[in-house]
């Protein structure tokens, strides 16, 4: 069973695996997903995880010495990523085993890396690719599209788990659902880029 503390608040997420711990003040939004041996703590200030952002096996979130953790909509906080008191925007991939440390803001439609590592205080702009020990920005593109439909994928992938299904990417059903989501995705980006 899932450990929770009295504090957290859970606004119908689509997943949370059994060995998930969240203690302390800590918001999860709509379609969010925690999954295996993920740990958030929040013993002061807060943490919140975005609508639709995934948290991956392995990740911990934990509070910054003066900071909160504020997680954005449709992120991917992959495998073994540790977050420290920053704060990420919409539409971020953080790629596996990276770090960020307290008081750090990733702008939105962001890259970090796998292994990366951005000290406290760094600041990067939206639409960035961060690479490196430390993280510095190494290109600039919009990453919404990408980014948002991993997110919506793994959406679907949590309510296959919560009703039992392992294999959801199998399916033909699946594929269809795909390329459904990434004309909508796709059709969202041009009309924001139009209105600019």
């Amino acid at each position: 069973m899932s450990g929770y503390g009295p504090d957290v608040i859970l606004n119908d997420p689509a997943f949370i695996h059994p060995t998930t711990l969240l203690y302390g003040k800590v918001r999860v939004e709509k379609d969010a997903s925690f999954w295996p041996n993920t740990v958030v703590r929040a013993e002061n200030y807060e943490v919140v995880v975005g609508e639709g952002t995934n948290i991956q096996d392995f990740v911990m979130i934990h509070v910054g010495g003066g900071t909160g953790t504020y997680i954005g909509a449709h992120c991917s906080i992959t495998h073994h990523c540790t977050i420290h008191g920053a704060t990420i925007g919409d539409n971020c991939l953080i790629g596996i085993n990276a770090t960020i440390m307290d008081g750090a803001v990733v702008g939105n439609n962001c890259i970090v890396a796998g292994g990366s590592f951005l000290k406290e205080g760094t600041i990067i702009p939206d639409n960035s690719i961060v690479m490196g020990m430390p993280g510095k920005v190494t290109k600039t593109r919009n990453n919404y599209i990408a980014n948002k439909m991993n997110a919506l994928l793994y959406v679907h992938n949590a309510r296959g788990f919560r009703d039992g299904h392992h294999r959801t990417w199998d399916s033909p059903e699946f594929l269809e659902l795909a390329a459904a989501e990434r004309e909508k995705v796709a059709a969202e980006f041009a009309a924001m880029e139009n209105s600019d």
